[in-house]
């Protein structure tokens, strides 16, 4: 750890006004998984505070809040966290943007890395590959309708296979299950068994922004504010380019 990293975590403490050790839970989906374990440990170390984490998908964390399960704090996309803030279950003004991230495509291990370099090339790209996964996640809602932006969704359709909520799609690419697969640059760009053949072109990317909410009512806010500046201090910039995410 860095000594910037220690005197940020340790300015944090201070400004939580927690001198005793506490315990965080944190509900988070995928796309910034990486970088967050990467920092956390730090902040543990530097703060003496424990943080609990589930990893999951979209779809399975709005279940487990909709269910009443307790966290202190949520890292969702932008517009998740705004749905839950509608409804309640995230504290007003309290989302902070972590980094965002556009989408890519990955095949296996050893494969040829498909033409992406342009939109007429990733439609070819498309209609040729003999099955696509995608996730339930942002990416997946986005490709979908980028399908049938391109034209292709008819001819595409029966070669779709989605992952179930917190399934990487670089588990059935890296299994072979299907050709071609996208989701986040920072949820493929690094999986094991799996090539990155690079982000969609410009043209057609969409970019989703990942943020932190503190829960409504969470017993251990001020730890988790802390946590989040943390997250989103200078030096917690690599961790996420590392990613193939743009921080903040």
């Amino acid at each position: 750890m860095t000594p910037k990293f220690i005197a940020v975590a340790t300015g944090l403490l201070l400004l939580s006004g927690t001198a005793h050790s506490a315990e965080i839970k944190v509900l988070s989906t995928r796309a910034t998984e990486q970088a967050y374990k990467e920092l956390v440990p730090q902040f543990e170390k530097a703060t003496g505070h424990k943080v609990t984490s589930v990893f999951t998908g979209t779809l399975d964390a709005d279940k487990r809040l909709a269910a009443g399960e307790s966290y202190d704090m949520l890292i969702m996309s932008s517009g998740s966290i705004d749905g839950h803030i509608k409804d309640g279950k995230v504290a007003a003004g309290s989302r902070v943007d972590l980094g965002k991230s556009g989408v890519a495509v990955g095949v296996k291990t050893g494969s040829p890395k498909p033409d992406i370099s342009s939109v007429e090339a990733l439609k070819k790209t498309i209609l040729a590959a003999k099955s696509i996964g995608y996730s339930t996640g942002p990416s997946g809602v986005y490709i979908i309708s980028l399908f049938e932006k391109l034209g292709v969704a008819d001819a595409v359709k029966p070669k779709l296979k989605q992952t179930p909520t917190g399934v990487f799609v670089g588990s059935i690419i890296a299994s072979g299950e299907v050709e071609i697969g996208f989701q986040q640059v920072s949820e493929l760009s690094h999986f094991a068994g799996g090539d990155y053949a690079g982000p969609l072109p410009e043209a057609v990317q969409r970019y989703t922004v990942f943020s932190s909410g503190i829960v409504a009512g969470a017993k251990e806010a001020d730890v988790a504010k802390a946590l989040v500046k943390f997250l989103t201090a200078p030096a917690a910039a690599p961790a996420f380019k590392k990613q193939g995410m743009e921080p903040g």
